[in-house]
């Protein structure tokens, strides 16, 4: 089982990318995971990722792609796996797609956690966070006992930058321009499953392993 998750940023791929993981038994991969273990291990690919990273440059494609391949390549793998994070785009799609070919491999499901922009800014302009302890909530999901106030260290909460509507929106461009045309391009391949992301997140997930289990 080897799984793509696609969804734009607060969409909640990544929540249901480890529920997947811990119920296959599966690894969870990001890519910024396998550049931190390549760097900290100091393996080949991990010193030429840093040589980019060192000068605040992307890391080209096809490096990162060798970092996947690499990556799912290793015993751990040999059931599968859920990417997350990788392809954003459709030449890393096709690198993926001619590397796992190359060793007789293939991706099965690309699946598309799908949520409205609307749906995203409003959940993500609703968190709050304390800035001393670390501590989050969200005013509609997760509340503090009083408005404002950190339960654990009764600090000042605040919005931050990264979760303000204009800040959030900006990221959902860049999402739509860059990713949003994989979604046609797994169509294509006739891989991609979409399930409804505005549901509630076990609803969501059940969507999810109804169409694994098939």
């Amino acid at each position: 089982m080897r799984l793509i998750m696609l969804g734009a940023p607060g969409a909640g791929k990544g929540t249901q990318a480890k529920k997947i993981a811990e119920k296959y038994s599966i690894p969870h991969i990001s890519t910024g995971d396998i550049f931190r273990a390549n760097i900290k291990n100091g393996t080949e690919l991990g010193k030429k990722a840093k040589t980019y990273m060192d000068q605040g440059l992307l890391v080209p494609d096809e490096l990162v792609c060798d970092l996947v391949v690499d990556r799912v390549g290793q015993p751990d793998c040999e059931k599968g796996y859920v990417l997350d994070g990788f392809p954003r785009t459709i030449p890393q799609a096709e690198s993926l797609d001619a590397a796992l070919k190359a060793v007789g491999s293939k991706i099965d499901y690309a699946i598309d956690v799908d949520v409205p922009d609307e749906n995203i800014i409003s959940r993500m302009s609703g968190r709050r966070a304390c800035l001393k302890c670390g501590a989050t909530y969200h005013l509609k999901y997760a509340a503090p006992k009083k408005e404002g106030v950190c339960d654990t260290c009764g600090e000042a909460l605040v919005l931050r930058e990264d979760d303000k509507p204009e800040t959030v929106q900006k990221r959902l461009n860049v999402y739509h321009e860059q990713t949003q045309p994989l979604i046609d391009y797994y169509t294509k391949a006739e891989i991609l499953v979409t399930v409804d992301g505005t549901k509630d997140m076990e609803e969501v997930f059940q969507a999810i392993t109804e169409i694994l289990d098939k």
